[in-house]
């Protein structure tokens, strides 16, 4: 899994999409830098244009990050996703899918990454494929990727539906229910966001 691109106030709407694709997988595999939580503080929380969807969801990821410090925020990491055991809340697709770990979800989209010409490499990211983190940076590489053959609208929608929306908004749930989450109950508020806008775009492609 290759690291988020920047923050940035780019209005292209592709590489917006793309950015906070890489932007989520990264908040989510690991406690997040002190750079990155820096870089979070100092965003614009003001859409271009009033009104918009992501505005107060993102606006609130912000507000609680220059809040806590780092250490908070890493800890709260830890805390719920880290650890000896069973976590406080899983990340994994399987788990919300059929209950279990290394299940046939996973099996599904091992087929599916194989047809998209991806596989994990297990050097560098020793979690398993539907780690929310992977599946997210699989989404950004179909929008900003550089083969339009793989990364285009098609791909975007058949993956999406597949293996990111049977499931992210249970994995929102448990986090805003926690009662350990407010870093990350934040930013399940922005992916839960995220992700029906992503629905909705997709649902209106021919």
């Amino acid at each position: 899994m290759t690291q988020a691109p920047h923050l940035s106030s780019a209005l292209d709407e592709e590489t917006a999409r793309a950015e906070l694709y890489g932007l989520i997988a990264e908040l989510f595999y690991a406690p997040p830098t002190s750079a990155l939580l820096a870089q979070l503080r100092v965003a614009v929380t003001e859409a271009p244009a009033s009104g918009g969807f992501l505005e107060e969801p993102w606006r609130a990821l912000v507000g609680v990050a220059r809040e806590m410090d780092d250490a908070s925020i890493q800890r709260e990491h830890e805390a719920l996703f880290g650890g000896v055991g069973k976590p406080e809340v899983y990340v994994y697709a399987s788990h919300y899918l059929s209950g279990f770990l290394n299940e046939k979800p996973l099996a599904h989209l091992r087929t599916d990454l194989a047809a998209l010409g991806l596989t994990r490499d297990a050097a560098t990211m020793s979690e398993t494929e539907d780690h929310v983190s992977y599946l997210m940076e699989v989404m950004r590489f179909l929008v900003a990727g550089d083969d339009v053959a793989v990364s285009n609208l098609t791909q975007q929608a058949q993956f999406f539906a597949a293996h990111v929306q049977t499931w992210v908004l249970d994995l929102c749930d448990a986090l805003q229910a926690n009662p350990r989450a407010r870093f990350y109950a934040a930013l399940s508020g922005l992916t839960r966001a995220f992700v029906s806008i992503e629905m909705q775009g997709f649902d209106l492609l021919p």
